[in-house]
């Protein structure tokens, strides 16, 4: 669901050629990626300061500023590119055919839960910290992008003639708080997430078609 990733995109689109060029930029890159990361996982990111996040990178301020304004920019990167993965295996998957609507939700939410999990420490850090929204607004917003994907690419009937944005907003709040409900209450388990999501997922979201028999062979076979 986080292009769609909204946040400083602008500069880093300008500079994803020189970084396919320069191999020492990728690994500056990653170095900050790494390094926030490392450090969000300990305490929230409105707590981490520049200076420790360039001397745990092993680089200079100066070289994060040439990148980045704070260090919730790399963090949210981070979140960002690991959530699309998940996407583009959904892609992959609906591409291929086989999958009825209700399953790929499921297996979309799953792929979303996942990330989380993989990412625990971050998540709950962030949300621990009433100073540090960064995270909870980017998670927010993702999915926000991803709800007007799926309805600018939908075609099956029953879709809602309402606005667009406001049913994205209204999606997007609503996954994002299942998230921290689960985050929240460590008797939720990450099954009862994607239950719960799936459950209150509206008709029109998995209202598609029926998987096609000659896809699904093909990937039986």
């Amino acid at each position: 669901m986080w292009p769609r990733n909204g946040l400083a995109r602008e500069g880093q689109e300008g500079s994803a050629l020189n970084d396919r060029i320069d191999p020492r930029i990728t690994r500056t890159v990653r170095a900050f990626e790494q390094a926030v990361v490392e450090l969000a996982s300990e305490r929230p990111v409105s707590q981490i300061t520049v200076a420790e996040l360039a001397d745990r990178a092993g680089v200079t301020r100066a070289t994060f500023y040439n990148r980045y304004s704070t260090p919730l920019d790399p963090l949210i990167q981070v979140l960002y590119d690991d959530l699309e993965r998940a996407h583009r295996e959904e892609d992959e998957l609906r591409a291929l055919g086989g999958h009825s609507a209700q399953e790929l939700l499921r297996l979309a939410t799953a792929g979303v839960a996942d990330h989380v999990e993989r990412f625990m420490d971050v998540y709950r850090n962030s949300l621990a910290d009433p100073a540090d929204s960064g995270v909870y607004e980017a998670l927010v917003r993702h999915f926000g992008e991803y709800t007007l994907a799926f309805l600018a690419r939908a075609e099956q009937p029953g879709l809602p003639g309402a606005g667009r944005q406001v049913i994205a907003q209204f999606m997007a709040h609503g996954f994002a708080g299942a998230i921290k409900a689960w985050l929240d209450d460590p008797s939720v388990t990450k099954d009862d997430l994607v239950d719960a999501a799936v459950a209150c997922a509206p008709a029109w979201w998995t209202s598609g078609p029926a998987p096609d028999t000659a896809s699904q062979q093909r990937r039986t076979s």
